[in-house]
């Protein structure tokens, strides 16, 4: 591998690497031919140097393929324009450093055993797993035990509650009429504000109070 460095390169970095993402991965000898025919100012100035970075590692382009093009910021100049009623605007010039670096084709095989060598590697972890969820599995089952035994009245037989606001007084942990009966006021005027409800709810009490009372008889 091989590379090659150019500082201070009067370019935008913004439009420069919109030229190094289409060179990145590319072969050498593909990316000159292909950058010759641009007409950005970046092209021909990122083909100098690719042709640089294979030279250093006195490569032929067509054995080599680019691995790595990084544009990076550099310092930026500032000028200044005159304008009208004596003022002045800033004039911005922008410079950037242009980073190519070359490959082989047999460096770029070599790395791929490293990889099919961690993935052989990883079902010797993954062996582990399925015990740690069975475990899991026999912590979960008892809670949903208990929020089936816990049944309470059905709360849509009291006037102006339906199946859906029977839900909200449940999360509430409202379950029983007797539950609805000792409702305190801020509990009231939570569920007012939370949820809306049809019609007055000191009426739902009452309904509530005479289903307790039946119970009891």
């Amino acid at each position: 591998m091989s590379r090659a460095l150019l500082k201070f390169v009067r370019v935008s970095p913004t439009k420069a690497r919109l030229i190094a993402r289409e060179v990145q991965g590319m072969n050498a000898e593909l990316a000159l031919a292909a950058l010759e025919f641009m007409p950005n100012k970046a092209a021909g100035i990122i083909s100098k140097v690719i042709a640089s970075a294979v030279a250093n590692g006195q490569y032929e382009p067509e054995e080599v393929t680019i691995t790595s093009c990084r544009v990076d910021k550099a310092a930026v100049m500032k000028r200044w324009r005159p304008r009208a009623r004596g003022t002045a605007s800033r004039i911005i010039k922008p410079t950037a450093h242009i980073l190519v670096e070359v490959g082989t084709l047999s460096t770029e095989t070599a790395t791929p055993a490293k990889k099919t060598a961690s993935k052989k590697a990883a079902p010797k972890k993954e062996a582990a797993k399925p015990v740690a969820k069975k475990e899991t599995a026999k912590k979960v089952a008892p809670k949903v035990a208990v929020k089936t035994d816990a049944k309470g009245d059905d709360l849509t037989k009291i006037a102006g509650i339906g199946k859906v606001y029977q839900g909200k007084l449940n999360d509430e942990g409202i379950f029983t009429y007797a539950d609805v009966v000792n409702m305190t006021q801020s509990q009231i005027d939570t569920m007012e504000e939370k949820y809306t409800f049809k019609g007055d709810f000191k009426d739902a009490i009452a309904d509530a109070k005479n289903f307790v009372n039946g119970k009891d008889a």
